[in-house]
């Protein structure tokens, strides 16, 4: 499972021209979801999202998560995270998942970062979304299961 999070001040997603999810300062999430990914992962991920502390505090200092803030998560699903550009100019998604398993895991992420208590806004798996984001910061963190798993043997 990957995942991409930005710091945001505020971010929205569209579907059709209407807003389908909108967050004021949080956590703006884009998850991939692999043919090799399990609920072990998705527990995992959605913990270290939740818990992930770069908000700055009183000695602007990197310490507060998005729980500690007050801060909301918007996630939106996106395969072409999987996407293999190492042979060729036409990415492979041949590691996404396909939408059964997909959406399960997907489904599961959101459950998982709801029980923390905060405010969590999604887009629409499979859908054409327009995101719009303000990146406080800016902020981006990469995070991928698969090599946090492999750093800790």
């Amino acid at each position: 499972m990957k995942a991409v999070i930005q710091r945001v001040s505020r971010a929205s997603v569209a579907i059709d021209g209407q807003i389908h999810g909108k967050i004021d300062k949080g956590l703006l999430i884009l998850l991939g979801v692999s043919e090799d990914d399990t609920a072990e992962d998705v527990i995992y991920l959605a913990d270290k999202c939740t818990g992930l502390r770069i908000f700055t505090d009183e000695n602007d200092k990197m310490n507060l998560s998005a729980a500690d803030i007050g801060g909301g998560l918007l996630v939106i699903s996106q395969f072409t995270l999987y996407g293999d550009c190492r042979r060729g100019k036409r990415p492979s998604f041949i590691r996404a998942a396909r939408p059964e398993k997909a959406i399960p895991l997907y489904e599961a992420f959101l459950s998982r970062c709801r029980e923390t208590g905060i405010h969590v806004e999604c887009g629409e798996f499979g859908a054409d979304m327009a995101v719009e984001l303000v990146n406080d910061g800016p902020v981006t963190i990469i995070m991928d299961t698969e090599e946090m798993k492999s750093s800790k043997k």
